[in-house]
């Protein structure tokens, strides 16, 4: 990739599908291959409670967040920003474009269903509630973004994070 624009990559995907261990996984390819970039996790710039009411998932305190902090990465340099997180609506990507504050391209990961629901149990062993809520969440998150369409790709996970990185940096075009 030539210096240039900064561009944005977001990874959507159902909960536990590898979002943000694909996302640290690009954030290495990338310095392997010397391409200055930055990568987060949309989860963290929304962890805030209680949710107003209407936004469910604090989505109007991400976006706040991700145009602040996309805004110092690409001021840092960032030719890249890798991003995990979640977008339900197809209606929704343009407002994620202006928070990042350049080109957006979402890339879904996709994993089989059993694939996922072992990783859940083995990361909420002991936390039977949880494990119910994320193994709901899912099977509805699936169904949702299955309906929305909003990726531009998508890409399965493959046998480790760096080949579902490189898989992914493929897909669009770095």
């Amino acid at each position: 990739m030539s210096s240039g624009a900064p561009r944005a990559l977001l990874l959507i995907g159902a909960v536990g599908v590898g979002k943000t261990t694909t996302t640290d996984a690009i954030a290495d390819e990338l310095e392997v291959r010397s391409i200055p970039g930055s990568a987060f996790d949309l989860d963290w710039l929304r962890r805030s409670w209680p949710a107003p009411p209407g936004d469910r998932f604090n989505s109007r305190l991400e976006q706040a967040a991700l145009r602040a902090v996309s805004a110092v990465h690409r001021e840092a340099g960032a030719q890249v920003l890798v991003a995990a997180g979640v977008i339900e609506e197809r209606a929704d990507r343009a407002s994620y474009e202006t928070a990042f504050g350049c080109p957006l391209t979402v890339v879904r990961l996709t994993a089989p269903r059993e694939l996922v629901r072992a990783r859940l149990h083995r990361r909420h062993e002991g936390d039977p509630d949880g494990l119910a809520w994320h193994l709901d969440r899912f099977d509805e998150l699936t169904d949702i973004l299955d309906a929305a369409g909003v990726e531009d790709a998508a890409v399965p996970v493959g046998p480790d994070p760096r080949s579902t990185a490189q898989a992914v940096l493929r897909a669009v075009g770095i």
